[in-house]
C-alpha cells in the first residue's frame, strides 16, 4: 500500500519547534516571577520581624540603646525600599509574561493550522486510496465476469 506523504512536514517540525522555544521562554519569566514573589514574601516577613522587635524595644521597661533602635530603623527603610523595587521588578516580569502568552498563544495557532492542513491532506489521501481501491476491485470484477462472457461465446 502506499505511503501518506506531507509536503510541509518540515515546516510543521519547524513550527513545533517554534512552539516549544516559546513554552520554554515562558517557564523561565514564571520562574522569574516565582524567585521576585518569594523574595518579597521573605523580605515581608523580615520587615514584620523587625518591627516587631523594634515595638518590643521601645515598649520594654528598660533603657532604650537609640543605636540600635536608628539601625533597625534605618534597615527597614531599605527593606521598604527593596520591596518597592521588585513590586518594580514583578510589574516588568508580569508584562513580558503577558507578552510571552501572546507569543505562545500565535506560535500555537499557527501550528495547529498546518496540522489541520496536514490531517486535511490525509483525508484526501485516504479518499483517494479508498477510491483507487474500488476502482482496481471493479476492474477486476469486471475482467472476470468479462473474460467468462467471451470464453463461453467463442
Amino acid at each position: 500500500m502506499a505511503k501518506f506523504t506531507f509536503e510541509l512536514e518540515a515546516l510543521l517540525e519547524q513550527r513545533r519547534r517554534e512552539e516549544r522555544d516559546r513554552m520554554r521562554a515562558l517557564g523561565v519569566l514564571e520562574q522569574e516571577r516565582l524567585a521576585i514573589e518569594r523574595a518579597a514574601a521573605s523580605l515581608g516577613a523580615a520587615l514584620r520581624d523587625e518591627r516587631e522587635a523594634l515595638r518590643a524595644e521601645l515598649a520594654g521597661g528598660r533603657s532604650v540603646d537609640l543605636g540600635r533602635v536608628r539601625l533597625q530603623s534605618g534597615a527597614s527603610l531599605h527593606g521598604v525600599r527593596r520591596t518597592h523595587e521588585l513590586a518594580l521588578s514583578a510589574a516588568a516580569v508580569l508584562k513580558r509574561l503577558d507578552a510571552a502568552r501572546v507569543e505562545l498563544l500565535h506560535a500555537t495557532t499557527r501550528r495547529r493550522a498546518v496540522e489541520k492542513l496536514r490531517e486535511r491532506r490525509l483525508e484526501a489521501w485516504i479518499a483517494g486510496q479508498r477510491r483507487l481501491e474500488a476502482m482496481a476491485l471493479d476492474e477486476l470484477i469486471t475482467s472476470r465476469f468479462g473474460g467468462g462472457e467471451q470464453g463461453a461465446a467463442a
